[in-house]
């Protein structure tokens, strides 16, 4: 049994999604980003940098943070999710960590959240996630998943996409990556997942 401390964005719905994945039961309690909630004593005790997902075993009583390294603690107590290539799909993962979701988050707030602060942050952010949407239509043209098989880089990368509506690029326009996205999308448990506080917030259409 686990506790997900999450709200409702790309990095926490990972986990969701994962934990859904691997037939895993668990409980979510809510931290409001909005309010605060990760400045918190209490959160702040078991996330270092104050960020959400943090997932508790509530067997083990020990906590992990950081959706990435909590992916492969879930993928390695199941056996699932791994890939046949652990080495590419590290890589996958870690391109997502370090590329996909950093420069798609610079993006919401640039051009989403905050538009007409900055120039030259709208057009920089903008640019540089036409460029991956590019470059992971190239990589899917050739390849069904990320890593070849499903697996915890698709997990990853899927949220992120899934907020395709506020990006302004049209995923649409990609065919490969739009085949890759209406792929996972159908699957039951990214349904279950992505409505992390069951309020129908079903992965958007294409």
């Amino acid at each position: 049994m686990f506790e997900l401390f999450a709200d409702a964005t790309p990095n926490a719905r990972k986990i969701s999604i994962m934990l859904e994945e691997i037939q895993k039961p668990y409980k979510v309690t809510h931290i409001d980003i909005e309010k605060g909630d990760q400045f918190k004593n209490h959160f702040k005790k078991i996330s270092p940098f104050s960020k959400i997902p943090i997932l508790k075993n509530l067997l083990t009583n020990q906590t992990y943070f950081e959706s990435g390294a909590i992916l492969i603690y879930l993928a390695e107590l199941s056996g699932n999710f791994y890939g046949q290539d652990k080495d590419l799909t590290n890589q996958w993962l870690m391109a997502q960590m370090a590329y996909v979701g950093p420069m798609f988050g610079q993006h919401h707030q640039f051009n989403y959240y905050h538009p007409g602060k900055s120039k030259f942050g709208e057009e920089r952010f903008y640019n540089i996630v036409k460029f991956i949407y590019e470059m992971l239509d190239r990589h899917l043209e050739k390849n069904e998943f990320l890593a070849r098989q499903y697996s915890i880089a698709d997990i990853a990368t899927f949220p992120w996409i899934a907020r395709h509506p506020i990006h302004d690029i049209g995923l649409k326009n990609y065919s490969h990556l739009s085949r890759w996205y209406k792929m996972i999308k159908i699957r039951p448990a990214i349904l279950k997942g992505y409505d992390l506080f069951k309020d129908k917030s079903y992965p958007p259409e294409v």
